[in-house]
């Protein structure tokens, strides 16, 4: 990051090439939305561009990222407003029909009927991460899929140490209520 403060372009696309992936996956279990994911992707990365010349390394660099990622996250929410109420059997229904979310093929399992389940757990578990709060469903996404430690977390959040554990117990109660019946 230190090259790309100094304006290196070689430097910003080894980054973007070396962040892009985790960024859009971010950005998805966050919105929902794979074209989205990718247009906000660019956008922080085009931010992470205007504001090379701003960054101390105080801290790790994904931490300064997904600070980035977090607030336009945020923003966008703002932007279009929050999705309103809708069933998670709705929104997972809807999914499925436009061929989004993540699918995980089961090599262990050849049974199709049992694939089929995994996946709709699957797409139940996206949905209701979407649905948690916002700062709420950052936690999880970085702690569960990023493997941020719970002081990086706190960091990009801007909150302390228990602060996240507390949004993190909420989550998984949030979580445990909405897959009743799944697990």
């Amino acid at each position: 990051m230190l090259r790309v403060r100094r304006g290196d372009r070689q430097a910003f696309r080894e980054l973007v090439e070396r962040h892009q992936r985790a960024v859009v996956q971010t950005i998805y279990r966050a919105i929902g939305d794979a074209w989205e994911a990718e247009d906000l992707a660019q956008r922080v990365f085009l931010q992470v561009w205007r504001s090379a010349g701003r960054y101390q390394p105080t801290a790790k660099f994904t931490t300064w990222l997904f600070t980035i990622v977090h607030n336009t996250i945020l923003n966008e929410h703002r932007r279009r407003g929050r999705r309103g109420a809708e069933s998670l059997d709705a929104l997972t229904q809807r999914e499925e029909e436009e061929g989004r979310g993540v699918q995980f093929a089961d090599t262990r399992s050849p049974d199709p009927s049992q694939q089929v389940a995994e996946r709709e757990l699957q797409a139940r578990i996206e949905a209701a991460i979407r649905r948690l709060p916002d700062n709420q469903r950052t936690a999880v996404v970085l702690c569960r899929f990023e493997g941020f430690s719970y002081e990086e977390i706190a960091q990009v959040l801007h909150c302390s140490v228990p602060a996240v554990k507390s949004l993190l117990h909420r989550a998984r109660e949030t979580l445990k209520e909405q897959l009743r019946g799944y697990y």
